[in-house]
C-alpha cells in the first residue's frame, strides 16, 4: 500500500453556498497524487496514531514498508508572509500527529531505537496495569476523518468541544458538496452550520458551512452509541 496523501481535483460549484467558501471534490479513485478514502481494509491491521518530531514527517513517510502499512498526514492551506509577499502554503493540519494504518506488531518493530516516531497515548483510557494504551482509532471514524481532510478547503478546522455547539443528538450524512459521503453531528463552529467528526481521544474536525439542504438524518445519537457498543459500522 503507498502513503496517502491529499489528493486535490478541482470543480466549480454551480450553486456555492457561501461565498467565502472554496469548493473542492473528494477523489473517489486512485490518483497519481493519492488514493481514496475507499482503501482496502486489512485483517489486523489499525490505525495508529503517532507522535512525529517536528518538521519531519517526510523522514517518517520514508520509514514505512509500503507492503505493510499506510500513512496518513492531513494537511490544509493557510496564507503566510514571506519576504514581504503573502503566498498560500500547505501545512500540518494536526502537528507532530501521523496516522499509520499497519498490525501492531509493525508498529513496535517500527518504533524499536527510532528518534522520529512514537506512541500517541490514550489519556481517557487506562489499562489493568493503570496504564494509559497507545491511541487508535476505529476504522469508521477514520474513514468519515479522511473524507474531509481529502477536501481542499481553508475552512475545515480542528476545533475545541467547547467551541462545537450541536444543533441536536442526530447522527447525519452530507448527501450534495464538496463532503458528500461525510457522516457525524451536526454543529454550529464559527458561526456556521458544519458537520463535525470526532476522533475519541484525540480531536474533533469540522467540514465548511454545509447548508441544510446538502444533508441527510442517518440516525439519533443514542441509536449510533448503542451500536458501536455492539461493535456495528454504522458510519
Amino acid at each position: 500500500m503507498k502513503a496517502l496523501a491529499n489528493a486535490h481535483t478541482q470543480h466549480k460549484d454551480p450553486s456555492p453556498p457561501r461565498a467565502d467558501v472554496t469548493p473542492r471534490t473528494l477523489p473517489q479513485e486512485k490518483t497519481a497524487e493519492g488514493v481514496s478514502v475507499d482503501y482496502t481494509p486489512k485483517e489486523g491491521h489499525e490505525w495508529h496514531v503517532l507522535r512525529v518530531s517536528y518538521n519531519r514527517i517526510d523522514k517518517a513517510r520514508k520509514m514505512i514498508d509500503p507492503e505493510a502499512a499506510l500513512l496518513y498526514a492531513p494537511t490544509k492551506k493557510t496564507k503566510k508572509t514571506i519576504d514581504g509577499k503573502k503566498k498560500r502554503i500547505t501545512v500540518p493540519l494536526l502537528p507532530n500527529i501521523v496516522f499509520i494504518y499497519a498490525t501492531p506488531e509493525y508498529i513496535r518493530q517500527l518504533l524499536q531505537g527510532n528518534d522520529i516516531l512514537s506512541y500517541y497515548y490514550n489519556h481517557f483510557t487506562k489499562t489493568k496495569e493503570g496504564k494509559n494504551p497507545p491511541l487508535t482509532v476505529p476504522d469508521q471514524a477514520m474513514r468519515q476523518f479522511i473524507r474531509i481532510t481529502s477536501v481542499d478547503s481553508a475552512h475545515i478546522v480542528v476545533v475545541e468541544p467547547k467551541d462545537c455547539h450541536y444543533k441536536s443528538g442526530d447522527i447525519v450524512r452530507v448527501i450534495e458538496g464538496d463532503f458528500k459521503g461525510v457522516t457525524g453531528r451536526v454543529a454550529r463552529v464559527l458561526g456556521q452550520q458544519r458537520v463535525v467528526v470526532e476522533l475519541r481521544g484525540l480531536c474533533l474536525v469540522a467540514t465548511a458551512y454545509v447548508p441544510k439542504s446538502f444533508i441527510e438524518k442517518v440516525r439519533t445519537l443514542k441509536e449510533h452509541d448503542k451500536g458501536l457498543n455492539k461493535g456495528e459500522q454504522l458510519i
